[in-house]
């Protein structure tokens, strides 16, 4: 599913193949403030907005030591993000940029990385700041990301 209108002027845009290379799990679901992509913030460290990952249960024995960490990566699908978009006209730039050159949901591979603080874990659920996707949003994975607890 896409959301919003097709290719801008000048942006390149290609036919998707017939079939997937490689099949994913997804592991949880995120829940944001955010109900649409117009409302999420530019980037993940834009927003201050605290967040759930939320975990499903047969993976939460994965979770075990995660309280360890300061912060996470966490990897996710963006669902609503057109994937035949190459080349595209950022809203904050005036040249076109291939999506590979950009951080934009809009990619074959509509696969989003955020470095978030570890708030809190509760269970199966994981409170971070500074996640922008919205609110549903499938969890693909999360690794620790170790930094000094005593740094901000």
């Amino acid at each position: 599913m896409t959301e919003g209108p097709g290719p801008r002027e000048g942006e390149i845009a290609i036919d998707l193949p017939a079939s997937f290379d490689a099949g994913i799990y997804f592991v949880g679901r995120i829940h944001t403030p955010f109900a649409s992509r117009a409302d999420c913030p530019r980037s993940g460290s834009d927003s201050d907005a605290i967040c759930t990952v939320e975990v499903f249960e047969r993976y939460a024995a994965a979770l075990r030591g995660i309280e360890a960490a300061s912060h996470l990566h966490v990897l996710y699908w963006m669902h609503l993000s057109p994937r035949t978009v190459l080349v595209q006209r950022p809203r904050h730039r005036p040249e076109l940029r291939g999506a590979f050159a950009l951080r934009s949901p809009v990619r074959p591979n509509p696969i989003a990385l955020s470095l978030c603080p570890l708030l809190a874990v509760d269970g199966r659920i994981l409170t971070v700041r500074g996640l922008g996707c919205v609110d549903g949003t499938a969890l693909l994975d999360i690794k620790p990301h170790h930094r000094d607890r005593a740094a901000p």
